[in-house]
This record gives structure tokens, C-alpha cells and sequence, in this order.
């Protein structure tokens, strides 16, 4: 199942859709108690075969007339990988960790697919970043890595949008990773059901028009999903609709000759085979209405 939570000229608020093909069906105008993004179906469990029932004989719209929102408003956390991929490891002058590079996201950080990505007024090192993201269906601690696919809802697109130069300033990440509007997920959501096992094999993507900056592959990640579910859960007890960011491959900007940073005006596409194309306008803060 796919699914795609935004806003239309029909539903001007947030509202749930099942995708198929160019068109979707509004499962929020169905049933209400589905809400306004996909944290209600997470919790209440069997959400493909309800929705099935729910899309017999429904109208559609199109998915052009939708204006994506996130997926899950409001997580609980969002957890993210760094140095997943051997070769952006390399390109970055680290070495291969035995254990994975976590940070965490905050709220502001994160917005969703189509929204413009806003380089800071105090930086031009605005860098991009095309990830796997997991979209957490069920809670646990201490996740066996046997039952960690279990625990996924979904998967999504992600643009770990990074500020090299705050990246760099400290031995913790936060900096650079939390710049405000940074981050687009989405726009779709796509059931375990419909991908290879733990999304391995699929072909990841980041361009800018013609230009294609990174390509590579899920299968290439050091820690595979199942993997990265148990290993965050020895820790932190995983919440429905937490978001997983499962790391970059290699191309990313700053690793370039000459650095090749996101700039005004661009748009940087993101995507992940069968999940579909986050794409993002860039924008300069200080052209932004209201900016000091």
C-alpha cells in the first residue's frame, strides 16, 4: 500500500490518501477516526487490509491536485544514521566505525516533500543528502534483529539536508543536521508488503535536473534496517511513528572537486526505487518575507 497525507483544493486539511497510480482515494473523508496523517493507522494495526476494504468502489482524485504534508506530523523521535555506506564513509576522510554514527532530529528541522529546503543567511555549505527512511509501526525494547522488520509501518524518502560548516564546527552533529527547514520526508509511504525484505536492492538517487549527484544502492548499507532496529532499540525504547533515517551513499557535496553545494533557485530531487521523488526548491533565508 501507498499512502500520501497532504492537503487538496477539496480538503484543505490534512487528510490520509491510498495511492494508485496517478490517483488517490481520501481516507480521512471515509472515516474520520483515520485523522489527519498516519499516525491513527499506525496504532490501530492491519492498516492494508482495512484500507482495501475502505478504497472497494471509493472516488479518487488525482495525485497532482494533493499538496503533501509529513507523514507523521508530530514523532516521537527521529533517529538518524550517519556513515552507513562505505564509500561516503571514505569520502568523508573517516574510518568505518564498529558501531553506527546516531544523531537525532528535532521537529523544525523536518518538513515535508515540495516545501522549499532554506539555505541559512549564515551559510552557503548547504549540502543534500538522499535516504531511506523507516517509518516506525510498533513499540518495543530490545528488538531482536529477527523480529525488527515486524516493527516497520512503512518506508519513505528523506533529505538529510546538512550545513557542512556547522557539521564540522564540533565533534557532535547537531549543528549542522537541525538548521530549520532541512529535512523533507516524503511525499509517499510505502507498506513492507510492497518492497523487498528490509528494502534492500532499490536504487537511491539524488539529482538536480540532469545533473545526478549520488546513485548507489540499499543494499550497499552497512547496517541493513533489521539491523539498526535492534540496535537502537538497546537503548531507546522505539514509539509508533518515530522516523528512522537510514544514512547517505557517497556523491554528497562536500566530498566534491570542486564542493558542490544546494543553491538558490535549484531544486534537488531525492528518491528511492518503488518509493517515489522527494523533491525540494531551494531558497535563500534572507529572501524569505519576514526575515530580519
Amino acid at each position: 500500500m501507498k499512502f500520501l497525507v497532504g492537503r487538496s483544493e477539496a480538503a484543505t486539511n490534512a487528510c490520509v490518501y491510498a495511492v494508485n497510480g496517478d490517483d488517490a482515494v481520501n481516507l480521512t473523508a471515509l472515516d474520520a477516526s483515520i485523522g489527519s496523517d498516519l499516525m491513527n493507522l499506525i496504532q490501530q494495526g492491519d492498516a492494508v487490509n482495512r484500507v482495501n476494504v475502505l478504497m472497494s468502489g471509493a472516488p479518487s482524485v488525482s495525485v497532482a491536485t494533493i499538496t503533501p504534508a509529513l507523514p507523521v506530523a508530530m514523532p516521537g523521535k527521529t533517529i538518524c544514521l550517519g556513515l552507513n555506506y562505505t564509500d561516503h564513509i571514505k569520502e568523508g576522510g573517516y574510518d568505518v566505525p564498529e558501531y553506527p554514527a546516531l544523531f537525532m532530529r528535532g521537529p523544525n528541522s523536518l518538513m515535508a516533500a515540495g516545501e522549499p529546503m532554506i539555505r541559512p543567511s549564515c551559510s552557503e555549505q548547504l549540502d543534500y543528502e538522499v535516504e531511506l527512511m523507516v517509518i516506525v509501526g510498533k513499540a518495543g525494547k530490545h528488538i531482536t534483529e529477527e523480529n525488527a522488520l515486524d516493527h516497520v509501518f512503512a518506508y519513505s524518502v528523506f533529505n538529510d539536508g546538512s550545513v557542512r560548516n556547522y557539521q564540522r564546527k564540533t565533534h557532535q552533529w547537531t549543528p549542522g543536521k537541525n538548521f530549520d527547514s532541512t529535512g523533507p520526508i516524503g511525499p509517499y509511504s510505502v507498506t513492507p508488503d510492497e518492497l523487498p525484505e528490509g528494502a534492500t536492492g532499490l536504487k537511491i538517487e539524488a539529482r538536480v535536473g540532469d545533473e545526478i549527484l549520488q546513485s548507489a544502492s540499499t543494499s550497499e548499507m552497512l547496517w541493513p534496517v533489521a539491523r539498526t532496529i535492534a540496535t537502537i532499540s538497546e537503548f531507546a525504547t522505539l514509539e509508533p511513528g518515530d522516523y528512522i533515517a537510514m544514512g547517505t551513499p557517497p556523491g554528497v557535496g562536500h566530498a566534491r572537486t570542486p564542493q558542490r553545494w544546494l543553491r538558490p533557485g535549484e531544486t534537488i530531487e531525492v528518491e528511492v526505487e518503488g518509493i517515489g521523488i522527494c523533491a525540494s526548491p531551494v531558497v535563500a533565508e534572507e529572501d524569505l518575507k519576514g526575515h530580519a
